[in-house]
């Protein structure tokens, strides 16, 4: 009938025909085409051709052979093909159905009369409202299948509506919106004939009871997918002639149990599977106390939850709250309640972190291997889109009435003209938005299951890359769309917020300027809701904040429109941390010191990673910033891709001498080598901040100690030749002595924290032909002066000397020879003191004299005989006095870090005892170091692997914690900060998402129980 020269071209060459018009199985396609039913029309080119246009030809051709021959009669199918051959209108929904979704060709199968709801669509059928998906699937229901169970008429209808909506979407005929908006009708409509259904079934219940079903999500906001749950609350109330508190009619029951009975019977009548299939799940865990609160409420129920009890997120879901089945006079009550609630949920406390730690737990909760493959919840996806928009209505939506719709598509182009969202921007966010949905409907479509993951599969996406009009080279096409949208939208995720601040800025000086001149892409926000979106975005101080961007943005130079290109993303980042105004503030100081410096900017710009760092640390606390602000040009140290890693000893060592050599003086000689010191905290600091210096706790606990011991040795070492030079220089000839400083506790185990003291001892050995009392004042003068210079005030941090742990402590002299080291051990030495010799190391001075001091308090700290049982009694009885009376007055001892239950003390102690008993016989016990102490306990049997675990795990936790409060405060502390930023910084530096700070302590104290009960067995005798 069709035949010409395609006819012709086909009988020459049927395969390749076939091929070039996209069937990838042509041998099986040419079998089909031959069957009986077909073959009258199998040359017909008008029938191939529409075939070639669908997504999947094969699909499209099996689903159209299958529908014909599933036709009852002869009749019907010959009114079938001639249709379809004829009516192009038919043809190409009917095969564009075919080629999309093989669910829907199996129910066609199932129900082959079905296709004659796509013969025409009558003009009310064109864009169909709730009102026609009710009439239409009530009379399918009631009349046309009244024979059949109502749960499978219910999905019949629901499936032939489904079909007309696929049809509309899959031929243009429909858009994204009206599409989304269809489907959120057509689930509204099968949520009505439900509870209709479950009325039916329960007709008492249904007279007890009003019962209004409120759809969520995007159902609620008429943007629903293909497949998806359902998400809805329930609201009841007694009918009218049965008041609440009363009675109702004898056999009738409590309204609110009948109403419970009913919701749930329309849950299950959706959701169940029978011979028809199944629709969607309803989800009603959005409901008051979720999945743990009652399935209905009343009103007056839900509205005293809601203003006691609910939680940001709660009212942020609640936006698109919508009544869709049930009582309709009840829904809107329940709506008008609520609504008010929601557009004061930006002035709630935590508003920002509530929703944006909501936000980071989708992502987490991501499998790592699809997490690449998310279109909803991924970076780049669909919820990015979504969260933005919902945080920019919660924020602006609680004075501008204009911005409070609950589609998404519609908000943002609200926020377009109230001028929240540039005018490109918005456009871009809508195109990328259309199309991530459009993707992600026709991945449900073909097996109507609900999925946000995009295929791997050449075959699947084939067809999806051609449903959405890729021809040519469909999968590398659609690959490279999609990536691009996705990699649009994180961009402007992260623009979002922030773009708009800095167009306020320039717009204000545009006015300054005595120019009207509007901004390209629309109005700029007021200084005033600028002010108000910072606020919203976490910073505490938005004016002060708003004032640092005017200060960093404004002006025509080269250096503000550089800061105006990376201040988007840096507020990111900012509002991303703990304490964005701290950030922000930060950043402000180094660009006022740094911006006129042609390297620093270029740097920013130029080394992503660079900026990035900058921002995390500037904004992860106190002690990184000061030490960067100290001497701004550190920040170069962020564009090596090694620049962060801590300095080798030897390194140190050599940079430190030569500074010192370079200087005059030995005032300016500790000075610089302080001024090494400065940068090399800052160094370690930045890269523990940025999580660099290990892949577990243990191992960053480990590197921050080994490198803040490495440099505070190199500065001693420093700083004690040049004032040994000085007092050389001075007297005109060479010392009288020889000296070493010896590190003592944290200082000597390699295990110094950010706020450690550097606790020393300080030894002399007198020239053979020198006078003693000569030598040792000449040694005190050098220990002094080095005191002295090392914690002088200036730009430089101090290096603060403790040395209580000397014979005698404060009362004994600061410097004693060896030999009087010597008398005063073996005449004078208690048991703890050999407990602190435990830790001694020399780290500076004469290397032979060090050794000599080492050897002459080995004997001390490792004795042959162990202990006995009076000096095993001492150390309990110190270690009880220390507990009593060493804790500050109101500190937690569950949570104090040091002298707490389960802390250092506990810890160190325990693992000294082991050593002042057992590290004669066994040499791993012969270190200053804790946890290879632990180790070696371990392996000799003298801790089980569960003590020592549990010892370990409470050391490693403490040191954490005291080096995080350190690091977020600036100064030291013992126990977890109480000014809740502060805690929250350091909750994140431990690891603990944002609003984890209980969860944070409760981890502690329940590892450091467990390392007590150790300590308890172990020290206090409990076990050997």
């Amino acid at each position: 009938m069709h035949g010409g020269a395609h006819g012709g071209a086909r009988r020459s060459n049927p395969l390749g025909w076939l091929i070039r018009r996209g069937f990838t199985d042509p041998e099986t396609a040419a079998q089909r085409l031959a069957e009986p039913a077909l073959a009258a029309h199998a040359s017909d080119s008008v029938l191939l051709d529409a075939l070639a246009a669908t997504a999947d030809p094969d699909q499209a051709l099996q689903g159209f052979a299958e529908l014909v021959a599933a036709c009852p009669t002869d009749a019907e199918r010959h009114a079938l093909l001639d249709t379809v051959t004829t009516a192009k209108p038919l043809r190409d929904r009917l095969l564009g159905v075919l080629g999309a979704s093989a669910a829907l060709g199996e129910h066609l199968r199932r129900h082959p009369h079905d296709w004659h709801e796509l013969v025409t669509f009558e003009l009310h059928d064109i864009h169909p409202g709730p009102e026609e998906f009710v009439r239409r699937l009530y009379r399918h229901i009631w009349e046309e299948y009244a024979d059949t169970p109502r749960v499978d008429a219910l999905r019949s209808g629901y499936r032939r509506l489904l079909l007309t909506v696929a049809a509309r979407d899959l031929t243009g005929t429909a858009d994204l919106g009206q599409t989304a908006a269809e489907l959120a009708d057509l689930a509204g409509a099968t949520l009505q004939a439900a509870l209709d259904i479950a009325g039916e079934e329960d007709p008492a219940a249904a007279r007890t009871c009003r019962l209004a079903v409120i759809a969520m999500g995007k159902c609620g906001g008429r943007e629903l997918n293909y497949v998806s749950d359902v998400d809805v609350v329930f609201v009841a109330e007694p009918r009218e002639d049965t008041p609440e508190g009363e009675d109702p009619p004898a056999g009738e029951g409590d309204p609110i149990k009948a109403a419970t009975r009913l919701a749930a019977r329309m849950m299950q009548l959706c959701s169940d599977t029978t011979r028809e299939g199944t629709i969607w799940q309803v989800d009603a865990n959005l409901r008051p106390e979720g999945k743990n609160g009652p399935l209905v409420r009343t009103l007056a129920s839900h509205l005293a939850y809601y203003q006691r009890w609910a939680k940001t997120w709660e009212f942020q879901a609640l936006l698109k709250a919508r009544p869709v089945a049930g009582d309709a006079e009840l829904g809107r009550a329940y709506v008008d309640a609520v609504m008010p609630m929601v557009w004061q949920a930006s002035e709630r406390e935590n508003f920002v972190q509530d929703v944006q730690q909501m936000r980071r737990r989708v992502v987490e909760a991501i499998p790592a291997a699809e997490v690449d493959r998310e279109l909803k919840l991924g970076p780049g996806g669909l919820r990015d889109v979504e969260f933005s928009v919902q945080l920019l209505q919660l924020v602006h939506g609680r004075t501008d009435e204009s911005l409070r719709s609950a589609t998404t598509l519609t908000a943002l182009a609200d926020l377009s003209v109230g001028g929240y969202v540039g005018r490109a921007d918005a456009a871009a966010l809508d195109s990328a938005y259309r199309f991530l949905r459009t993707l992600e409907h026709r991945i449900q479509l073909f097996h109507l299951r609900r999925t946000h993951l995009v295929p791997t599969g050449e075959e699947e996406l084939r067809r999806l890359g051609r449903s959405l009009g890729l021809r040519a080279d469909p999968v590398s096409a659609l690959l490279t769309e999609w990536k691009r949208h996705s990699r649009e939208v994180r961009r402007l995720h992260e623009k979002l917020f922030y773009r708009p601040l800095l167009d306020a800025v320039a717009e204000l000086d545009l006015e300054e300027a005595g120019l009207t001149g509007r901004l390209e892409g629309g109005n700029a926000l007021s200084a005033s809701a600028a002010q108000a979106r910072l606020a919203a975005l976490g910073y505490t101080a938005p004016a002060d904040a708003f004032r640092h961007l005017q200060a960093l943005a404004t002006g025509v130079s080269r250096r503000a429109a550089l800061q105006r290109t990376l201040l988007p993303v840096m507020l990111g980042w900012f509002a991303d941390s703990a304490d964005p105004d701290a950030g922000l503030l930060g950043f402000r100081k180094v660009s006022d010191s740094l911006g006129s410096t042609p390297w620093y900017l270029r740097l920013l710009r130029d080394e992503g990673a660079a900026a990035e760092n900058l921002a995390r640390i500037l904004s992860s606390g106190r002690l990184a910033p000061d030490l960067l602000l100290r001497a701004p040009e550190a920040v170069a140290l962020l564009g090596d891709s090694d620049g962060l890693d801590p300095r080798s000893p030897q390194v140190l060592d050599r940079e430190v001498a030569s500074a010192v050599g370079r200087a005059q003086g030995a005032a300016a000689a500790v000075a610089a080598a302080r001024s090494v010191r400065r940068r090399e905290l800052f160094r370690t600091a930045a890269a523990d901040v940025l999580g660099r210096l290990g892949d577990t706790p243990a191992d960053s606990v480990e590197a921050a100690g080994l490198a803040l011991t490495g440099l505070n040795r190199a500065t001693l070492s420093g700083a004690l030749a040049a004032c040994v030079a000085a007092a050389e220089a001075a007297s005109g000839e060479p010392l009288p002595t020889r000296l070493a400083v010896v590190a003592m506790g944290r200082f000597g185990g390699h295990e110094l924290g950010y706020g450690s003291d550097a606790d020393v001892m300080f030894v002399h050995d007198p020239l053979p032909s020198a006078d003693e009392t000569a030598a040792s004042n000449a040694a005190r003068q050098v220990f002094e002066e080095l005191r002295r210079l090392l914690q002088v005030p200036s730009t430089e941090p101090p290096l603060l000397i403790d040395a209580d742990l000397r014979p005698e402590g404060r009362q004994g002299p600061l410097v004693r020879s060896i030999a009087s080291y010597a008398a005063y051990y073996r005449r004078w030495s208690r048991t703890w003191e050999s407990q602190a010799l435990l830790r001694a190391k020399p780290v500076a001075g004469d290397k032979a004299l060090g050794e000599e001091f080492t050897a002459l308090i080995d004997p001390l700290r490792y004795p042959e005989a162990g202990l006995d049982e009076a000096e095993l009694l001492e150390i309990r009885r110190i270690k009880a006095r220390v507990e009593r009376e060493r804790l500050p007055r109101g500190a937690d001892p569950t949570t104090h870090t040091k002298l707490g239950r389960g802390g250092l003390a506990d810890v160190e102690w325990t693992v000294q005892l082991l050593q002042l008993q057992h590290a004669a016989e066994v040499p791993g016990l012969r270190t200053t170091r804790t946890l290879r102490a632990l180790a070696a306990a371990l392996d000799a049997d003298l801790l089980d692997a569960d003590e020592a675990e549990a010892l370990s795990a409470a050391w490693v936790q403490a040191t954490r914690v005291r080096n995080a409060v350190m690091l977020v405060r600036g100064r030291s502390g013992d126990s977890f900060p109480a000014e809740p930023r502060e805690l929250a910084g350091v909750a994140r530096y431990l690891g603990y998402g944002e609003g984890h700070a209980g969860e944070m302590v409760d981890d502690y104290r329940r590892t450091a129980r467990l390392a007590r009960e150790v300590m308890v067995n172990r020290v206090y005798g409990e076990k050997g």
